[in-house]
């Protein structure tokens, strides 16, 4: 994932970003717990940085000097048939007499939201709004509709500041898939975990004339969080006979819930010994060109490029890429609770890690041969919709008090096997970039080797990057044949490369 610079725009007031997402502020439930939906949810606590994008408005595109007469926000949310949920959400909200009463209604209704999201992409059942059964984005803006709802909620008994905290990410979880995650058990069947990741790089591009409007960045998506609606709770029929169970979830791309362990508390229990100990742990994320890049090598170093909400543990300095043994802002750091076994230090992990993906089988399974080609793909082999590739390269400080920075195996050789074996990182080198980079790609690849090696394991565990999906036929229009072709190409060919996982792990 690559960024381009990000620029924080004013929110509007809550009551017309409630509204222009569909809130509902007619009327709730008992006295006890505020009489009207108005006064549950009229506070004017500050919204996240995700959620002040709900009121984002694009220019008209055959005139962009006028903009469009909705949010883009209300467009995903509607145009997905999710309009019903944020309504819903705020009346059950308003009439919750406790906290455990609020903490049981986050979990049930986010989970809703999840499964709601997958219905629609697998085609569960008719297919309502007028977007793609494919696209992932009116999961992002409901869930922050839903989040914004829960932050300036004024609910009819003591609440803290901690326990409000609590109860977003309880919803933000539960509308991931985190969990609702099941396995069959028995050695009789393949077990197979996968991630996608959310919208993100919002911010910026084209823009219009029209005063209050922004770039069309807004629209982006995000193949591999749509790959993870279209496969989770999936099952596929292996080479040998097996039944490979897929279970998906997706991730943020913010630090923040990086370092509170949203990876490992939903892949780890997973990882444990038991009947449902997974047989494969692969990370997903979105990257560029025509190409799936089976990544190698994933640094521990993070943070050069801000998230989602803003959040940049470790910026470069006048240009100048920070040291993490100046500034440990700049390393991932395992959460406690997943520090184990003993021979792994929690302050100093290693360096890098590297996948145990069947990589030959992955690419010599021809998973792009059955999948159209979307316009403008650019791959060149024109037998497959993109090609498959070992990526190799890294980048490392070979000197860990050094600012000096070298690049390996770059670019990485597109034919497999390689002429050359790839040079592995230097013994005793700090990392500056995997072969996925070092922004939450490559964050997600890193968790989740390393939680696979704290484990003991040497299971199928590894990330793979997709190609880009942000191809427009129009500046401002949400959505067309072009878009909807690029994810449903991507989404066809990652579903095959995680079958081809499922079919090679023991």
């Amino acid at each position: 994932m690559k960024l381009p610079s990000i620029r924080c725009r004013a929110a509007v007031g809550v009551l017309a970003v409630l509204a222009a997402t569909g809130v509902s502020l007619g009327t709730a439930g008992p006295a006890s717990a505020r009489t009207t939906a108005g006064r549950c949810i009229g506070s004017t606590a500050p919204l996240s940085v995700e959620e002040s994008r709900l009121s984002w408005v694009l220019p008209d595109n055959d005139d962009p000097s006028a903009p469009q007469p909705t949010s883009f926000a209300e467009q995903m949310i509607q145009g997905g048939g999710f309009q019903a949920y944020g309504p819903k959400f705020t009346r059950l909200l308003c009439r919750t007499p406790s906290l455990t009463a609020a903490t049981a209604l986050v979990k049930s209704e986010g989970e809703a939201l999840w499964r709601a999201a997958v219905a629609r992409a697998q085609r569960k059942g008719r297919v309502t709004g007028t977007l793609p059964y494919s696209d992932d984005r009116p999961l992002y803006w409901t869930r922050l509709q839903s989040t914004a709802t829960l932050r300036r909620w004024t609910p009819g008994f003591p609440l803290s500041t901690t326990q409000r905290s609590a109860l977003i990410t309880a919803y933000d979880r539960a509308s991931r898939g985190m969990f609702d995650i099941r396995f069959p058990a028995g050695k009789g069947v393949r077990r197979v975990i996968m991630s996608g990741f959310d919208p993100y790089t919002l911010d910026g591009g084209t823009t219009g004339s029209a005063p209050g409007t922004v770039g069309n960045n807004i629209r982006h998506g995000n193949p591999s969080g749509a790959t993870a609606l279209a496969l989770d709770g999936t099952t596929y029929k292996t080479k040998d006979g097996r039944t490979a169970y897929v279970q998906a979830y997706n991730l943020p791309v913010n630090y923040t819930e990086f370092g509170q362990g949203y990876l490992e508390d939903t892949v780890g229990p997973f990882m444990r010994p038991g009947p449902q100990r997974v047989d494969a742990s692969i990370t997903v994320s979105q990257a560029g060109d025509s190409v799936f890049d089976l990544e190698q090598w994933n640094g521990r170093y993070h943070g050069v490029s801000p998230g989602n909400d803003h959040s940049q543990p470790c910026p470069t300095l006048g240009g100048v890429p920070q040291l993490a043994v100046d500034d440990h802002g700049c390393d991932s750091t395992v959460v406690d609770r997943w520090g184990g076994p003993k021979t792994f230090s929690l302050t100093d992990p290693p360096q890098w890690t590297t996948t145990t993906l069947p990589i030959a089988q992955m690419i010599h399974a021809n998973t792009g041969a059955s999948v159209p080609r979307p316009p403008g793909d650019e791959w060149p082999d024109p037998s497959v919709a993109f090609g498959v590739v070992w990526h190799t390269n890294y980048t490392e400080f070979p000197d860990c008090t050094s600012t000096q920075r070298v690049t390996r195996n770059s670019p990485p050789p597109t034919e497999f096997p390689p002429p050359t074996a790839p040079t592995p990182p230097d013994p005793g080198s700090c990392s500056y970039s995997g072969g996925g980079g070092n922004y939450l790609s490559n964050e997600s690849a890193y968790r989740n080797t390393l939680l696979r090696d704290r484990m003991g394991l040497h299971t199928p565990a590894g990330h793979i990057h997709t190609p880009d999906m942000q191809h427009f036929e129009t500046s401002f229009k949400v959505s067309d044949g072009t878009f909807d072709a690029w994810r449903l190409a991507i989404v066809a060919q990652a579903s095959n490369l995680i079958h081809a996982v499922a079919d090679n792990a023991r």
